[in-house]
């Protein structure tokens, strides 16, 4: 989000939510890919909410094992809960870290079909009419969506530029410019954002 002034970039600085809308009708433009409003809505939603690395999965938690204790689980609310987060998780660093994921055991192909199942499961369990077809699009498109954010990845170059999560940990952790700079750079940092993180301090 820069602009040229005088041969000198300047930052206009916009909200999370507009820069990832911007993104997301971008990727689903590149990738032809038409899905309903409100599954567009969830996207710019999901990005909002992998912000932060605290709503990253848990190094402990595999998906399998999260799967397994959503299935078990009793109470409703407690289970669509578990599976939104594997399905959402599990979408996230499909697009965003799919080539690391290639050098690891555990390939892309395994995320993308415990997150195609865990949408597929909501799908059938919602009670929400509206709701039950968003997790059902996300489901049978899961790969759709993965390629939509894997253009976002590429063209905020999140990939290259280093880990955004990291990134704006450090920032949240020490104040860095340096991390501050690079995350206005990217239009990931809000004057709200920077407002909560002095009053933190």
């Amino acid at each position: 989000m820069s602009h040229e002034r005088n041969g000198s970039p300047s930052l206009v600085l916009g909200s999370p939510r507009e820069f990832f809308v911007t993104r997301v009708d971008q990727g689903l433009a590149r990738v032809k890919f038409e899905p309903l409003p409100l599954s567009r809505q969830y996207l710019v939603g999901l990005l909002e909410h992998f912000m932060f690395s605290s709503n990253m999965l848990a190094k402990r938690d595999t998906l399998a094992e999260l799967y397994l204790r959503a299935q078990n689980e009793q109470v409703s609310a407690v289970r669509i809960e578990m599976l939104k987060k594997l399905g959402d998780s599990s979408l996230y660093i499909s697009g965003f870290f799919g080539d690391s994921l290639a050098r690891k055991v555990v390939d892309i192909d395994y995320y993308v079909d415990m997150g195609g199942v865990a949408y597929g499961t909501l799908a059938h369990q919602s009670s929400d009419e509206l709701q039950a077809r968003v997790f059902g699009e996300f489901s049978t498109h899961f790969g759709a969506f993965v390629d939509v954010l894997t253009y976002i990845s590429q063209e905020s170059l999140i990939q290259t530029n280093g880990d955004l999560l990291k990134l704006y940990d450090r920032y949240i952790a020490t104040g860095s410019k340096l991390a501050e700079e690079q995350l206005l750079e990217k239009g990931l940092l809000s004057a709200d954002l920077q407002k909560t993180k002095a009053n933190k301090m």
